[in-house]
């Protein structure tokens, strides 16, 4: 477990400065997900709200106007690279209220019942250790407050994020995907989900899905952003010589080809699945 812990760290650090590169459009895409996600977890005014895995922190940034006066968000992730860059952002916004920390999601170093809210968006299923994440998240959360997930839901309807890892399998780069190991589709299954949340010890009251949007102005676009966020193809990529990226490219170009606008830009939809739990 532990070289699997570091494998998705280094990863991730090596992704965090194309996410804040592609900031705008990931919030763009997000941002019906990311009102409803802030409107399922109804924090106020005093609260302390933990974000879990907040990468460039566009999410948790969005609950600072409702936990006003007094109230404090935590925005964390593993990645000291992302923990910057969300600092770096919340400074360009001259936001307040906010304190950055480098956390571990499966050992957070927070007291019990030390918040009132956790938001986590794309995280958990990225956590070596799923069931440890949902225990911490349980464990730092008081009784009775609000616990918010989000995963991706399954690869047919995410087209935008499958087509690189769908060209690589058919071209005998990539094998079969194993859904076990750290993605973003390993908790598509919702009884999984339902499995892993509750096994923290929260209270499961809602599980919902959510459309996602994506747009990008060209397929150069959409290829430059998922190889900057990434982590598999950037992986991938690096150990391919330049004849084989240009097929691999046009192979997931094709597999995108139905979604290609008349003016040249991409228009894909998504599907993504909230959780709403709370501390008991």
């Amino acid at each position: 477990m532990a070289d699997e812990e570091t494998d998705q760290l280094e990863g991730w650090r090596s992704v965090a400065a194309g996410w804040e590169r592609r900031r705008d459009l990931f919030a763009r895409a997000t941002a019906e997900l990311s009102e409803r996600m802030i409107e399922l977890l109804d924090p106020h005014p005093g609260d302390r709200v933990l974000e879990v895995a907040a990468g460039p922190g566009e999410t948790g940034f969005r609950v600072l106007a409702r936990i006003r006066p007094g109230g404090e968000l935590i925005s964390t992730d593993g990645a000291p690279e992302m923990v910057e860059a969300a600092r770096r952002r919340a400074s360009e916004l001259g936001l307040t209220g906010v304190r950055f920390r480098v956390e571990d999601a499966a050992a957070l170093s927070l007291p019990d019942n030390d918040v009132d809210c956790v938001l986590c968006r794309f995280g958990i299923m990225l956590v070596p250790d799923m069931e440890a994440a949902a225990s911490e998240i349980a464990r730092v959360l008081r009784p009775g407050g609000a616990a918010v997930l989000a995963v991706w839901a399954g690869t047919s309807v995410n087209p935008w994020m499958t087509a690189p890892g769908k060209a690589a399998t058919e071209l005998g780069h990539m094998g079969q995907p194993d859904h076990d190991a750290p993605g973003p589709f390993r908790l598509s299954d919702p009884e999984r989900l339902r499995a892993v949340v509750a096994s923290g010890g929260l209270a499961i009251e809602t599980i919902e899905d959510v459309p996602v949007r994506w747009v990008a102005g060209s397929l150069d676009e959409w290829w430059e952003t998922t190889r900057d966020t990434s982590r598999m193809l950037t992986q991938l990529t690096d150990r391919l010589t330049p004849g084989d990226i240009a097929e691999l490219r046009m192979r997931a170009e094709l597999n995108l080809a139905e979604f290609v606008q008349g003016d040249g830009s991409v228009e894909a939809p998504g599907v993504a699945r909230i959780v709403l739990a709370r501390g008991v």
